[in-house]
This record gives structure tokens, C-alpha cells and sequence, in this order.
């Protein structure tokens, strides 16, 4: 038996967190409920099926008077405008295509809720992510895959600092998404059938391009035409502004040109988005860069795992090159539209390594 402890649940209102909160509760630690305000609510739909919204407020407070726990909101707007909203702006600014997500658990969800929970008693924090924790004979916390492949969210966790994990509890990654709804409606849980959430946050009517426009202006240069050119700088039409468009991105490209083109990266100093054929988007090697290692780093030589997206299969890789800033990976079959400013997570077997954000690759050095 686990001794009991008072455990600080972050709960967005979704079922993955409402269930984590009951499962600590039924295993009778003091379990305290806490939902993030993260950004300002004025022109945000009510309908948005985003988390951390006003929704998402009311939903879990209603889970946690259900599972009779204290429910608080914490007001992070300014911390996760800092650590999230603005790098998110910043990255397409110069090229790239961040991942908000993992920069909020990184910086806001998971760190600065321990330092707040500490100030309510709280020794350890939980969240419904799908991803398990191991104790080692020796003391060391390691994190592995959840249970449900289909599921696994430790692509979002490779930022947490190595510090926190001793602190951090996955009470759902034993489970498959299946089972988290059937416990919820076993126990009564409004949350049970509520969909998952399918945007941005903070940009919840999905259109970044124009959260990017009231951030950055109209007229920044991210958001002018410009033209789009093959990697050799042949000009075979206009963009209608960089920040618009991604890696593997065939839309918005226009037509007529007796071949499928697709974006293979961004110049932006030149104001041009480089297209080419699918076979282009293949890259056999890639760097990443803003490291943060969470298990024992990987050595030069050594065979290992590397997710580039969040719906990808991990690809089998080698280590050509590392030191404090970057890692190089040589691919063992090429991979497809890997990404500038996406996330390039680190895995031996199941287990999380760490990871960073994917500086470049082999097949077209285009933005860095």
C-alpha cells in the first residue's frame, strides 16, 4: 500500500482528469482539485470544446463537489501568456510550427502547480494524461508510454524537469480511454461522455492566423505575400504570408501546375515558403535543439526511438552527434514532413528519454 498523501489534481473538465481525481480520492488520499485560468475569457464561444475554458471551469467544479474535494481555480494568465501564448506567437514569427501544449506542461501546468500546491499542503500533483510512472530498486522515477497505445500522451511531457517527476502521479495510464469512461459513468461523473478537446485553447475558434494578425499586426512581415519558391529558388507562384503555412502543407498552395506541390519549410528573411513534390518532404536525418533530458541521456552510437508528431509511430534512429544544445539523429528509414519548432521525443523501448524542438533536417535545410 502507497502511503497517503495530499495530492493537488489539475482538472480541466474533461473526463481524463475528472476520473484521475476520483481514482486518488477512492484510494484515500486527500485530493485537492485545481483548474488553470489560463487566458482572458471576453471573446472566447461558450460552445468551445477547448480545456481550461469557462466550460471546462464549471465541469470540473461539478466533478469535484460530486467526489465531495475542495475545488480552486488558480488565475495563470499572466505565467502562461509569458511561457505560452507569446513563444507560440514568436515561433511562427520566424518560421516554425510550435507546439503549445508541451510548452504549458513544460512551464506552466506541471511546475508551477507543485510550487502552488505546496502552499496548500500538497506534497505531490496528478494529471489525466495517459503515461506511467516505474520506481527503480534505487529511487529513480522513470516514465513510460500508457497503457493505451492509441492514447499515449508522453510525447507532451518530454519538457517537465527532471526534478518534478518524483511529484507527479498519471493516476489513467494504466487504462484504456475506454475504461476512463466507463469509471466515470460507474461513478456518476458529468464529464463521462464530454468530447475531447480538439483545439488550441486560446484559440478556440481554430483560426491561429488571425490570433496571429491581433498579436502581431497585420502588417507584420509574417503575414505578407511573398513568393513560393522550389528549393533551388525557381519562383512558381505567392504566398499569402509565411506564418500561414507548415511542413507537408498541400492547401492554399493554388493549382495548375501539372503536379502536386507541398511546403517543405520556410525562409523567412526572404519572405518565401519553399515547395516541392512529396518525395521531397522525406528526410533521413534531424537535429533538435532546447534539450531537456528526463532519463539518462542517450550516448553517440546508440540506437534509439524518436516520435517527430503526436499521431506518428515512433522511428527507429541512431545518434550521430550530442552535447548541452543539440542532438542529432540519423534515421533508420526516412520520415515525412518532419518539422521546425514541432517536437522531437526521445524514447528507449516505452520509456521516456526526453526530447526537444526539431531544429532542421537533412532533406531541406530551410528554416532553422
Amino acid at each position: 500500500m502507497s502511503p497517503k498523501r495530499t495530492i493537488l489534481v489539475a482538472m480541466s473538465g474533461g473526463v481524463d482528469s475528472s476520473v484521475a481525481a476520483a481514482l486518488l480520492a477512492e484510494q484515500g488520499h486527500t485530493v485537492i482539485g485545481v483548474t488553470m485560468k489560463t487566458f482572458c475569457y471576453s471573446d472566447t464561444p461558450t460552445g468551445s470544446r477547448t480545456c481550461c475554458g469557462l466550460d471546462g471551469i464549471r465541469d470540473a467544479r461539478r466533478v469535484a463537489d460530486r467526489l465531495g474535494i475542495p475545488h480552486y481555480v488558480f488565475d495563470m494568465e499572466e505565467p502562461f501568456t509569458r511561457d505560452v501564448i507569446d513563444d507560440f506567437v514568436h515561433e511562427y514569427a520566424h518560421g516554425r510550427t510550435p507546439n503549445p501544449c508541451v510548452r504549458c506542461n513544460s512551464n506552466t501546468k506541471i511546475p508551477d502547480l507543485l510550487r502552488r500546491g505546496r502552499a496548500f499542503g500538497a506534497d505531490a500533483i496528478a494529471t489525466g494524461h495517459y503515461a506511467r510512472t516505474r520506481i527503480d530498486s534505487n529511487g529513480t522515477v522513470r516514465v513510460l508510454r500508457g497503457r493505451d497505445p492509441a492514447k499515449d500522451q508522453t510525447y507532451f511531457l518530454w519538457g517537465v524537469p527532471r526534478q518534478v517527476m518524483n511529484s507527479l502521479r498519471f493516476p489513467v495510464g494504466e487504462l484504456t480511454k475506454g475504461e476512463v469512461r466507463e469509471t466515470a459513468r460507474d461513478l456518476g461523473l458529468s464529464t463521462a461522455d464530454k468530447p475531447e478537446s480538439q483545439e488550441i485553447c486560446f484559440v478556440p475558434h481554430g483560426d491561429y492566423a488571425d490570433f496571429l494578425a491581433a498579436r502581431l499586426g497585420e502588417d507584420h512581415q509574417a503575414l505578407q505575400p511573398g513568393a513560393l519558391v522550389t528549393a533551388s529558388g525557381e519562383q512558381v507562384g505567392t504566398h499569402t504570408g509565411y506564418a500561414r503555412y507548415t511542413v507537408g502543407q498541400r492547401r492554399g498552395l493554388g493549382g495548375g501546375r501539372g503536379k502536386a506541390l507541398y511546403v517543405l519549410g520556410v525562409r523567412p528573411a526572404e519572405n518565401e515558403v519553399v515547395v516541392g513534390t512529396e518525395a521531397e518532404l522525406f528526410a533521413g536525418e534531424v537535429t533538435i535543439s532546447d534539450l531537456n533530458w528526463i532519463a539518462q541521456p542517450p550516448r553517440a552510437g546508440e540506437a534509439v526511438q524518436v516520435q517527430l508528431r503526436h499521431r506518428a509511430a515512433a522511428a527507429t534512429a541512431r545518434v550521430t552527434g550530442i552535447d548541452d544544445q543539440t542532438v542529432k539523429l540519423a534515421l533508420d528509414s526516412a520520415q515525412r514532413a518532419v518539422t521546425p519548432g514541432q517536437s522531437g521525443v526521445v524514447y528507449r523501448g516505452e520509456e521516456l528519454i526526453g526530447g526537444g524542438r526539431i531544429l532542421q533536417n537533412a532533406a531541406h535545410s530551410v528554416a532553422a
